[in-house]
């Protein structure tokens, strides 16, 4: 098996998914374009040297439907000998899209892609698509389909957190991202897009707050009572009766922000990188995907973890930092309390609750 390696990484800033938000007059086609225009500039990538382009994306319909990875691809110049697929896994799309990128070059399959994930929440908003999970009554009930929302109020009853340690994770979310950006630690990655006058764009992550306080997140009311109410919590227990009521305790502040953006990663086995002339920053040792039951939903990532550690050969405490996506509050203390972490060793430039969920 071959070596798999990280040449460079590019990506727009997050906008805000509404429809004043800095990327909302650029569809999901535009975002990837734009950013496979400036890949071989700042990176030096031959487009001529990608075989195939993979995409994560979450709302494969309207605008985001119809393969955006090769018609990308086509709009941006690359010539017709780039192929591309698109993912769905959900908020891990774009992850198991480089995952499953890497494990077809580490197999002789490719030699150089390009993988990411893009998704236009503004212009086409999650659950859209009309799936099952979130519109067939006989669904909903025999899988135990919830709510995010209400999946993350059940995780933190059954932790015994309180609203306080929620809020006080979120305010150190948007702290770290806040003095990330004021140090520069996106400056190499990012790339400006156009706004709507043709002027330079988006500059920084728009959902990040740096004046979030515990205070101003107290004032906040309960996000997600009125969804419990209207049967989902009874669901919910229904599946996990060591609980006897859920306690509603996140907000919108203790919730990821939803975002319009894409990123792209250029992958290579490590002879591919070498004919290419590409220069290696990062090496793909190892990848897992878990699943657990469908009403927590959100508690795989300790059981990934896990699995890809030993499949590394590696354990927690030889690992320095821990990327891990801020869905709610309540599943990062979740996580770092399952995997023994110190809180600095968790997304220590902040997290998609402060800089926007963008799947």
């Amino acid at each position: 098996m071959r070596e798999v390696v990280v040449t460079d990484f590019v990506r727009t800033p997050r906008g805000k998914a509404t429809p004043r938000g800095g990327l909302a007059h650029l569809s999901a086609t535009d975002l990837v374009v734009h950013l496979m225009r400036a890949l071989p500039e700042r990176t030096g990538l031959d487009p001529a040297a990608v075989e195939d382009v993979a995409l994560g994306c979450a709302s494969q319909i309207g605008e985001q439907g119809a393969n955006t990875a090769r018609t990308a691809a086509l709009l941006a110049g690359w010539g017709s000998g780039a192929g591309g697929v698109m993912v769905n896994r959900f908020c891990a799309s774009g992850i198991d899209a480089v995952t499953s990128t890497a494990a077809r070059l580490r197999s002789g399959d490719l030699d150089v892609a390009v993988a990411g994930g893009v998704e236009s929440v503004s212009r086409v908003p999650i659950f859209s698509d009309g799936g099952p999970l979130w519109t067939d009554p006989r669904t909903i009930q025999d899988v135990g389909s919830v709510h995010m929302g209400i999946a993350a109020d059940l995780c933190a009853t059954i932790a015994g957190h309180t609203r306080a340690e929620l809020e006080m994770y979120a305010v150190g979310t948007h702290s770290k991202a806040a003095a990330a950006w004021a140090r520069g630690a996106f400056d190499r990655s990012v790339v400006r897009p156009a706004g709507p006058d043709g002027e330079p764009g988006l500059a920084s992550d728009e959902n990040i707050r740096p004046e979030t306080t515990l205070e101003s997140l107290a004032a906040l009311p309960p996000a997600f009572a009125g969804l419990g109410e209207s049967g989902q919590d009874a669901i919910a227990l229904a599946a996990n009766p060591i609980v006897d009521r859920i306690e509603h305790l996140h907000t919108v502040g203790t919730s990821p922000a939803m975002a319009d953006a894409t990123a792209l990663l250029v992958l290579a086995s490590r002879e591919g990188a070498a004919a290419a002339g590409l220069r290696p920053r990062a090496r793909v040792l190892a990848a897992a995907s878990a699943a657990v039951d469908p009403v927590i939903m959100l508690t795989a990532g300790q059981t990934a973890v896990e699995k890809v550690l030993r499949r590394a050969g590696l354990q927690p405490e030889e690992i320095d930092v821990f990327e891990f996506a801020e869905a709610f509050s309540s599943l990062c203390l979740t996580f770092r309390e399952d995997l023994g972490l110190q809180p600095g060793q968790l997304n220590p430039n902040g997290g998609t609750m402060a800089m926007g969920h963008a799947f």
